[in-house]
């Protein structure tokens, strides 16, 4: 059996989620990991049998051996590096988002157009079993007709401000998972985005200029209207659901837990709390997008989330941001976004 040879471009936390996931597919092979900061990786990459552990990512895109790069580096280098990586003609995992630019996107796609290489966009929930069910719920007709979207996603604590700084805010951030998820559930784009937030979690988040809690409405090109519910803190868990409405029916994606069990008494009836964190709630789906990227470098299918998903999403993001700050619904054309009289 062919295997795809990766290098990984950020072994942070989410480069090292990578590599635990990608060492669970028998078709690949991670040869290469480089970080601008390598001391405290050397007995780690030794565990995960990492041939080649450096500062330098050009030695990745330098390799022969090489099939494909994961980029996990900050999202202010995501551009230039898949640019790069284009030109050398390997094909490309990048994490969300592909940049704080729609105009950076679009150049850096252009690129891996013009190179013919592959791209993905890490938006893992698209893999998760339980939203890939509700997509086929509206694909094959069950729920008919669909009416209203409603996607709830918050964290169960907010991050440190240093981290809101640089993390191109709220909508950009964190919502652009659920903008994603949006279209992939509806399967119909997004023409309108109404949206509302506020700082009711951390002051410094506000004084950071972010905020931390989030309503946004969406109006779809197949005439249907979303609601999409943000906060960086749910004391109880990480909360993640998605409801659809149709014309015939309903369906409803409920939280994940430890277990299913509820326990019912004369006091009270009492289930376990959500999974605390992404890492634990979305094990599966991160699993689920490597292996398809490897499938489809390997047998040369096509990509589900591709670098049009990842520019979309963007797209999303920024008419949100403007609505924020002008208190108006923006509209959505495919170039260009402008604010709604």
């Amino acid at each position: 059996m062919s295997k795809l040879t990766l290098g990984i471009i950020g072994a942070g936390r989410i480069g090292r989620l990578h590599v635990d996931n990608l060492k669970l597919v028998p078709e690949i092979r991670v040869k290469s990991v480089s970080d601008v900061v390598i001391d405290h990786l050397q007995t780690w990459a030794a565990e995960k049998q990492i041939e080649v552990l450096t500062t330098d990512y050009k030695e990745l895109l330098h390799d022969p051996e090489i099939d494909a790069v994961f980029i996990c580096s900050p999202t202010t280098t995501h551009a230039n590096l898949i640019k790069e990586a284009a030109q050398a003609g390997k094909h490309i995992f990048c994490e969300k988002p592909v940049s704080f630019s729609v105009e950076e996107t679009e150049d850096a796609l252009a690129a891996v157009e013009k190179a013919g290489v592959k791209i993905q966009i890490g938006f893992n929930r698209r893999f998760d079993p339980n939203f890939q069910k509700i997509r086929s719920l509206v694909q094959d007709g069950t729920i008919g007709n669909p009416h209203i979207l409603k996607i709830t996603s918050r964290d169960p604590e907010p991050p440190n401000v240093d981290y809101v700084k640089s993390s191109g805010g709220l909508f950009m951030d964190m919502t652009i998972h659920d903008f994603d998820m949006a279209r992939f559930v509806m399967d119909s784009e997004v023409v309108e985005v109404s949206a509302h937030g506020n700082v009711l979690v951390d002051p410094a988040i506000g004084e950071a200029g972010d905020i931390d809690t989030a309503i946004i409405t969406l109006k779809f090109a197949n005439g249907a209207l979303g609601v999409i519910d943000n906060s960086r803190q749910a004391v109880y868990g990480y909360d993640q659901r998605v409801e659809i409405f149709g014309d015939k029916g309903a369906a409803q994606a409920e939280n994940n837990r430890a277990t299913n069990v509820e326990v019912s008494t004369s006091e009270s009836v009492t289930k376990e709390k959500p999974l605390y964190f992404f890492l634990e709630r979305y094990t599966q789906a991160y699993i689920n997008e490597v292996k398809e990227f490897a499938k489809a470098c390997l047998e040369n299918f096509e990509i589900t989330c591709t670098g049009f998903d990842g520019l979309q999403a963007e797209r999303i993001a920024e008419a949100a941001k403007q609505s924020l700050e002008t208190g108006r619904p923006v509209q959505l054309a495919r170039q260009s976004l402008k604010v709604t009289n």
